[in-house]
């Protein structure tokens, strides 16, 4: 085998060589852009996760604030009730004495 023919055939093997590691970098990359692409879905699903955490707990606070006040609502009406109550048997009370 001549130097020509050994050093076309080392080039030959280099380029094999390089072609398949540029395969192997190719298959990375596109592993490597779809974990970023999967990463990115995580962070979106989280994100739409949050603000809907932060919705239902606005809401939450919204209705306790307003059971809170439907409760001293309803105690002010049983407290008015009463006092109805009371003054009705003292206008009874006096209109039997009469």
């Amino acid at each position: 085998m001549s130097a020509n023919e050994q050093t076309i055939l080392a080039f030959e093997t280099r380029v094999r060589q390089m072609i398949l590691h540029f395969k192997q970098l190719k298959k990375e990359n596109e592993d490597l852009l779809a974990q970023i692409e999967k990463g990115k879905q995580d962070i979106a699903d989280l994100q739409a996760k949050l603000t809907q955490a932060q919705n239902d707990f606005n809401s939450l606070k919204m209705a306790k604030m307003m059971q809170i006040t439907d409760g001293d609502l309803e105690g002010a009406k049983a407290r008015v009730t009463k006092m109805i109550k009371t003054v009705n048997q003292c206008i009874a009370i006096l209109s039997d004495e009469q």
